[in-house]
């Protein structure tokens, strides 16, 4: 009998915590890695209009494919934009003709379509060994949870104002230890004048369609990367954050979801939305709820925040990010804590696979960057390479199981 939940079988009391890991998530994308969208589009010399446009795109494309994907599957995929290949951008934009890179956007938008309806993907992924893709994931998040406490020696009030409640609060009322740190962290930047509030106007953001333009170079300098980097860095690990927390909703429908988004929100400005990694850490585990088959409500609530922003464009896409860095960081960390110790675990459970997993995570933890790929990449390679020394052959494939039917979140 599955154990997915009704929305008519919902209380009250079961939305709190999952909306609040679905605005946490939102907040920290907006707060922690938006800004690398304005510095590609001022390299690219985008003015207002086409700035205000990309911010729309991106962020209607990013709610609209979550919420579809976590309403359809009762699962918290949790979808967002490209922040490796927002990061690439920032240098690649800078001698691509917008409407170049425009073409580049559709072309590897098409390529994810086509990726997706193969099947291939979904293959690939039941084939990476539990314990390596948990230690993939633990190193993933660990400079996270390092950050947490880093920023005690830039902001020392406010970082252990939220660390000395979250241990309280985990004490005394452990599933609203997040959400009290949230509105404590909130007020407490409030209440010191930190936030100004007091200039804001809303305003709608416009769409503006760009005519593509196709050429060899964008194709290769921009198309061909954007597609790589978006599928070691994000689809790679925001599958298996997924898989680590028990989901077993088939990457194929997720990737090809995404896909046909970026390829119509591409003209607007998007540059390619994916399903999230570690945002989607926040929404998967026991913090947002304690059973699994609620957990869902998380991925609409982030999807209806993605699609408020996107409304009003930049305006609060601006809010998110006047947060300090320290407070974005340290609620991060603190939302992680949960992720990583169960990824921890998950990764040394195996005493067979517990070397291969340290491996994996270790490689992560450094997060290498060679040939223009990032650390979640040659993370699992490394840890792949591993367990094929050590183990002799990966495991053998399984079929894909009933969704959450029964599973309870590891």
């Amino acid at each position: 009998m599955s154990s997915r939940a009704s929305p008519s079988s919902l209380r009250l009391s079961d939305l709190t915590h999952p909306v609040v890991a679905g605005l946490i998530s939102v907040i920290v994308n907006y707060g922690g890695t938006f800004i690398l969208v304005f510095q590609a589009a001022r390299v690219a010399g985008l003015g207002p209009e086409l700035t205000a446009s990309w911010v729309w795109s991106v962020s209607i494309g990013v709610g609209l494919s979550g919420l579809l994907l976590s309403w359809r599957y009762r699962e918290p995929i949790i979808t967002a934009w490209s922040t490796p290949a927002a990061a690439f951008l920032v240098t690649a934009l800078a001698t691509t003709p917008h409407a170049e890179a425009i073409g580049a956007y559709i072309i590897s938008a098409a390529a994810f379509v086509a990726l997706g309806l193969s099947g291939y993907f979904e293959k690939v992924i039941r084939l990476i060994p539990p314990g390596v893709a948990s230690g993939l994931l633990a190193g993933i998040l660990l400079q996270f949870g390092i950050g947490a406490f880093g920023g005690a020696s830039v902001d020392p009030l406010l970082v252990g104002l939220l660390i000395i409640a979250y241990v309280v609060l985990k004490r005394f009322s452990a599933r609203y230890a997040v959400v009290g740190i949230l509105v404590l962290g909130l007020t407490f930047l409030l209440a010191q004048g930190r936030v100004d509030l007091s200039e804001l106007k809303l305003a709608f953001a416009a769409p503006v369609f760009t005519m593509p333009a196709f050429s060899l170079n964008a194709l290769l300098s921009v198309a061909l990367p954007l597609f790589l980097i978006t599928l070691t860095g994000q689809y790679m690990p925001g599958m298996l954050v997924l898989r680590n927390d028990g989901f077993r909703t088939s990457a194929n429908p997720i990737v090809t979801v995404t896909g046909l988004g970026s390829l119509v929100m591409a003209p607007f400005g998007s540059h390619a939305f994916n399903i999230a990694a570690i945002t989607a850490a926040i929404a998967t585990g026991r913090e947002a709820h304690e059973d699994p088959a609620k957990r869902w409500i998380s991925g609409i609530a982030a999807g209806c925040c993605y699609v408020l922003v996107g409304v009003f464009g930049v305006t609060l896409a601006a809010v998110f990010m006047a947060l300090p860095a320290t407070f974005i960081t340290t609620l991060a960390g603190l939302a992680l804590l949960g992720a990583i110790g169960g990824s921890l675990a998950g990764a040394m459970a195996d005493p067979a696979s517990r070397e291969a997993a340290l491996i994996t995570f270790l490689a992560s933890a450094a997060n290498i960057k060679l040939l223009g790929v990032g650390g979640a990449f040659w993370g699992l390679a490394i840890g792949l390479v591993a367990w094929l020394v050590l183990n002799g052959q990966l495991p053998r494939r399984e079929p894909a199981g009933p969704t959450m039917a029964g599973k309870t979140a590891k």
